[in-house]
């Protein structure tokens, strides 16, 4: 039950003068509670901490009139808006926007409560690193990066991120520590404090839980502890850790039948993305200035998704991995099987494209689309608007087509040296060997 608000009660905004209606009791934590309130006929929440709290972390205040006066660095940030006060209570609080009931938590991702689509987590992935690049930035640490403060929507990806009350200045003092088992190696054993550095391991361990469902330190060494206590915690995440895949230690290998999440999921994933991860868990465990950079996360993340494509004959989404064509010598995955039915892989059409000095595979399975991001050299990491669409012909329907959405017309050459002009609304077959010249970035083919 809420102890420090009452249903009914109006709390103001000294700064702007607004008065917000106290209307229900979302929830408590450790540091206040927050409620939902309105304001005419706006609904907002409003988080209230509790006066035991503000006694133990003198900074509260300075570093959310910061956070005001800054703005958020994203729009995937529940970001404080003002700060409130009433006659009626002591402290303070603040004002944000409610989280929409579309976004669920990451531990029901965990417990299997939902189960997204590959391409809802790797958009996740991608918005949460997208995020707090954006935050780093401007100068900031998160310092508390976990399950509890990160909300997806688990059918389009989309990420809202709160608790934003801790966010400070990069290597300021501070309360916060972390989350244990977030927590980087150098804060479990107090050798460091918070900082963009010490985020970026927890949000390396925060991706790891998004696409493999499981820690990536938990595997026969947390299976022989019997009391899991504040030594063990401190040997396994921070003076003696090893990742599960370590290449050169094998002595916390995932055990099967109980982490049999881990050792489903990681073959599934393209190779480029294990090592990414591999090295976030070796050498940028244990050298922070190592750490694979948000920017880095970013990337990898958009070709992921850029990768998907559906199997032909379940439609369970698989992942395209270059490395592993390479290895066949070009014969695609003919014998390569299917994660979910274990058939054959056929490959849809696929197109490298060229965009500035970046080069980049897109799958263009039916249903594809591609964005400004891998249409125009100007505008990467934009994804607000599809620029083309594959579609199937309507009376041969074994035959895929990409469909100009653009205001401009396309260039199009075929294998055999012929040039199409691609008005916008027109589509153009794809065949091995077109070449679609975009604008400042060119497309080619392959099947």
């Amino acid at each position: 039950m809420n102890e420090l608000l009452r249903i009914g009660q109006t709390v103001v905004d000294p700064s702007s003068g607004q008065t917000f209606h106290v209307d229900e009791y979302l929830g408590g934590g450790s540091q206040g509670e927050v409620y939902r309130a309105s304001v005419g006929n706006a609904q907002v929440a409003i988080k209230w901490f509790y006066p035991r709290y503000l006694t133990q972390d003198a900074r509260q205040l300075e570093r959310i009139e910061r956070a005001v006066l800054i703005g958020p660095p994203s729009d995937s940030f529940l970001w404080p808006e003002g700060i409130v006060q009433s006659a009626d209570a002591d402290g303070f609080g603040y004002v944000m926007a409610v989280r929409e009931p579309r976004f669920r938590g990451m531990a029901e991702l965990v417990t299997r409560q939902i189960e997204p689509s590959f391409r809802a987590l790797t958009t996740a992935g991608f918005e949460l690193a997208n995020a707090f690049l954006q935050l780093h930035a401007r100068g900031l640490c998160y310092r508390d990066i976990s399950f509890g403060n990160v909300f997806f929507d688990p059918a389009t990806g989309n990420v809202q991120i709160c608790d934003n009350d801790n966010v400070d200045v990069d290597g300021q003092p501070g309360s916060i520590g972390g989350t244990a088992r977030f927590m980087a190696p150098e804060l479990v054993t107090g050798a460091e404090s918070p900082s963009t550095q010490s985020d970026l391991f927890s949000l390396a361990v925060l991706l790891f839980y998004l696409l493999m469902n499981h820690h990536p330190l938990e595997g026969a060494k947390e299976a022989e502890i019997r009391c899991f206590d504040l030594p063990a915690m401190t040997l396994l995440y921070g003076s003696r850790p090893v990742f599960v895949f370590d290449p050169g230690d094998a002595s916390n290998r995932p055990v099967p039948g109980l982490h049999d999440n881990v050792l489903a999921f990681w073959p599934i994933y393209p190779a480029s993305l294990r090592t990414l991860f591999t090295r976030a868990f070796t050498a940028g465990m244990h050298d922070p200035q190592n750490r694979v950079r948000e920017s880095e996360w970013r990337s990898a993340l958009i070709e992921l998704r850029d990768s998907l494509f559906p199997c032909s004959a379940c439609g369970a989404e698989n992942f395209y991995d270059p490395a592993a064509l390479r290895a066949a010598d070009g014969s695609a995955y003919t014998n390569s099987p299917c994660w979910a039915c274990g058939r054959s892989l056929q490959l849809p059409p696929r197109m490298r494209i060229t965009r500035g000095r970046d080069a980049f595979v897109v799958m263009l399975a039916n249903g594809a689309s591609l964005y400004p991001h891998h249409t125009d050299a100007g505008h990467a990491y934009c994804f607000d608007e599809p620029r083309a669409y594959v579609q199937r012909h309507p009376n041969m329907p074994e035959v895929l087509g990409l469909t100009n959405l653009s205001g401009q017309s396309w260039t199009a050459t075929t294998a055999a040296a012929e040039t199409i002009t691609v008005p916008p609304g027109r589509s153009v077959t794809l065949k091995d060997g077109v070449k679609i010249q975009f604008g400042d970035s060119e497309g080619e083919v392959r099947t």
